[in-house]
């Protein structure tokens, strides 16, 4: 077997950055505030500076590093190929293992990671967050002001629960499902965290759309997160072992695809080759799994379509998700499928290439800004005067339908593949 290549070092990423400027203006934070050192261009001197030993790791650079989203934006618009996605998680890393959180910090993100890459544990928590809102406590505690007693994280949090009903709780994705007609594509489906618990429709019109098109699906049982939360986070270790235990819980299954519905995960699915780029052992078969990741806005536009489409008329705001717009590069798949559906009027989101503040944790470790930053999305989504809004991110459509909420306004929201559906099954859409 030929040795992989070796990674390029942090030296070698840093140097690609020429300080052009291209990223300035893709940059939400930069848009924010106008601050040279919370740009992409600015970060990567701060790493140049701490890795030279000219500047200090201290608070004031961990505080620009955790105001960065992580949306890729800024790889999108570099001229030069600089790999900020790379940099930005290896930095991030650096940051955890060299300066401690405060008590509450650390607190409050251990509580993060300790419950969101289980799937298990967030099934446990839907109840009482489903209990909670269909007693109406929620709507007192919303009306009475307490939120605003409490630190901006935890109000936050509760900004951001979804509706749940009864039917979400006890869902659960069906181990395998035959194809319709002649089977051309064996796919295996990553379930997701956040997705199989608060958007189960997601994943079951998934599977509704594949085997309709001619996939075998088959949902291999007791898979858990992806590691994308703590990747993008720093914790580079906990990643690792939520991604090996993926792979392993795929290997065994005989599939020629995988599949993913939520571009944060996609994204990192994808990238599992180079998170294990320093481990011979693992190494191929990281590279392996990645190598038939296919979020599935891509993989539908492979397939000629089998199902005729039913009439849908609506005005959809198609929102590019970042991890699929500018880590994966998919923006016309999903068009392409929405268009193709009778009825459907699509249309552009002004700036629609700026992040809708979500960012995997990021609405909730920096609320604030993650604020600042989904008001201007929000807004622009509303001036296209739409009748639903499509993302193909969970958060993306937390963090959206969670600032709607704030403004009075309501504006339907749903998966492209929950449109598809739709049309092709004749489900009605929430």
């Amino acid at each position: 077997m030929q040795a992989p290549d070796a990674p390029r070092s942090y030296d070698d990423l840093l140097s690609d950055c020429v300080h052009c400027g291209f990223c300035l203006p893709a940059c939400p934070t930069y848009a924010s505030w106008g601050n040279e050192m919370d740009s992409p261009r600015g970060r990567i001197d701060l790493m140049k500076g701490v890795e030279e030993g000219t500047i200090p790791l201290d608070e004031t650079v961990k505080g620009h590093i955790d105001a960065c989203l992580g949306c890729m934006a800024c790889v999108t618009a570099c001229p030069s190929g600089v790999r900020y996605d790379l940099l930005i998680e290896s930095t991030r890393a650096k940051v955890e293992e060299a300066l401690p959180r405060t008590p509450s910090d650390g607190a409050f993100r251990e509580m993060i990671f300790a419950t969101f890459p289980y799937p298990n544990r967030l099934k446990l928590l839907a109840l009482p967050l489903f209990l909670y809102a269909k007693t109406g406590l929620q709507n007192v505690v919303r009306k009475s002001g307490l939120l605003k007693l409490l630190p901006a994280r935890l109000a936050q949090m509760e900004a951001l629960m979804p509706p749940l009903t009864a039917a979400d709780l006890g869902a659960s994705l069906p181990a395998f499902v035959a194809a319709n007609g002649t089977a051309r594509l064996r796919v295996g489906m990553v379930a997701g965290c956040v997705q199989r618990t608060f958007f189960p429709n997601v994943n079951g019109a998934t599977v509704r759309v594949l085997a309709a098109e001619g996939c075998d699906v088959t949902t291999p049982s007791g898979q858990g997160c992806c590691g994308a939360l703590s990747l993008h986070s720093g914790r580079l270790d906990e990643a690792k072992r939520f991604a090996r235990a993926l792979i392993e819980r795929f290997e065994a299954q005989p599939i020629d695809v995988i599949v993913i519905n939520a571009a944060g995960c996609g994204s990192t699915l994808k990238e599992y080759g180079e998170l294990f780029a320093s481990d011979p052992d693992f190494h191929a078969r990281a590279e392996s799994f990645a190598a038939r990741v296919r979020d599935v806005n891509e993989l539908l536009a492979t397939l000629a379509p089998r199902m005729p489409r039913g009439r849908i008329d609506a005005r959809v705001a198609y929102h590019d998700a970042c991890h699929l717009a500018h880590a994966q590069r998919i923006r016309a798949q999903p068009r392409d499928l929405l268009r193709a559906i009778p009825g459907i009027e699509l249309v552009e989101i002004p700036d629609g290439d700026q992040c809708c503040g979500s960012a995997g944790t990021y609405n909730l470790f920096q609320p604030d800004a993650s604020a600042a930053i989904g008001e201007r999305k929000v807004a622009n989504v509303l001036r296209t005067k739409p009748d639903l809004v499509a993302s193909a991110n969970p958060g993306c459509t937390l963090q959206m339908q969670s600032i709607l909420r704030k403004q009075g306004a309501t504006l339907r929201a749903a998966h492209p593949i929950e449109i598809l559906d739709a049309s092709i099954n004749g489900t009605p859409l929430a």
